[in-house]
């Protein structure tokens, strides 16, 4: 029997109630403004990426977005707010490699679970890693790099944006791949510290975003060995993947978009769709590529698939390399 438009908004409502939220909510979606809390402070590329997409949102769906700055813990405080809030839609939390990747992976005991108290929306953007290193190191490949850490175990420094944070567990993950390298990690707070000491000559190597290492590179005070995606980009397109030595390493920083679990599955749709749009915008790309990222949209289905894979990955390899934070 052909089902009638009265019996579709029927169900509808009935699936509304049973998740606590009033069915008018997630059919006059959105009403009223939206807060997007990023875990990171002002100027991060997470913070960039948030005003970039909430103006041509804004736009697209009627109503303002607010970007809501949060930093602390490695993105714990703000995600732990984003987890906490109702589930209307009208809380969002912009997520990263950070929050929703290397954290949970180093912490047994969170105050939130990264994956049940979530519901994922959209995958947002990806920005590879580059191994870059000081212009005295006599190496120009990962190769050479790969031979020297084997000729000098334990010599070559390594730098970090600081202990456990991805590049930490990224430059874990190549020694592992690489064949058990024995390199010295040498942490600092934060990633401007830490690729002002590659320039200084602190450390030798480091693998920071290819957004963060862009002027340097072009200013020719750092060089550039390899990209960690698995295909060469656009902006680099003589410098070879790490995967092209190392077959199978890859390490992508990126952004996405998650809700409060229980958050109704039309208001998640809603939004997925909403994004796919703003990031096919000529003018939403070109912003993204100026600071070093691509637009990587994933629906929200692929792009939860995608949270768990990142979460085991890193716990693998912080099991492997018995970096705990707590």
């Amino acid at each position: 029997m052909r089902k009638s438009r009265h019996d579709g908004v029927c169900c509808a409502a009935f699936a509304a109630l049973l998740l606590g939220i009033p069915a008018a909510n997630a059919q006059t979606y959105p009403s009223q403004t939206i807060r997007l809390i990023v875990p990171q402070s002002a100027g991060s590329v997470s913070d960039n990426v948030a005003r970039i997409l909430g103006q041509r949102l804004a736009v697209l769906l009627g109503q303002q977005f607010v970007v809501d700055n949060r930093p602390g813990a490695g993105g714990l405080v703000g995600s732990e707010m984003g987890a906490k809030a109702p589930a209307d839609g009208y809380t969002l939390l912009i997520a990263s490699i950070s929050s929703h990747g290397t954290v949970p992976a180093l912490y047994s005991k969170l105050p939130f679970d990264a994956v049940k108290d979530f519901a994922a929306v959209a995958m947002l953007t990806t920005t590879p890693n580059v191994f870059v290193v000081h212009p005295s190191l006599p190496v120009h490949s990962i190769k050479e790099l790969i031979a020297l850490a084997k000729a000098r175990p334990g010599q070559l420094n390594v730098g970090s944006q600081g202990n456990g944070s991805s590049q930490h567990l990224a430059t874990e993950l190549f020694s592992i791949m690489a064949g058990g390298l024995k390199i010295v990690h040498v942490p600092y707070k934060g990633s401007g510290p830490s690729i002002a000491a590659l320039i200084m000559g602190e450390v030798s190597v480091l693998m920071p975003t290819f957004s963060l290492a862009r002027p340097h590179i072009e200013a020719g005070k750092i060089r550039v060995l390899a990209v960690t995606s698995m295909k060469p980009i656009e902006e680099l397109p003589d410098v070879p993947t790490v995967s092209d030595t190392v077959p199978g390493f890859e390490v992508l920083s990126w952004i996405g978009l998650l809700a409060p679990a229980r958050t109704p599955p039309a208001i998640i749709a809603r939004l997925s769709e909403a994004n796919a749009k703003v990031l096919a915008m000529p003018d939403v790309s070109k912003h993204l590529a100026v600071a070093g990222m691509t637009t990587a949209y994933r629906p929200a289905e692929q792009f939860g698939a995608f949270i768990e894979s990142e979460i085991a990955k890193w716990s693998k390899v912080a099991k492997a390399s018995n970096i705990r934070a707590d």
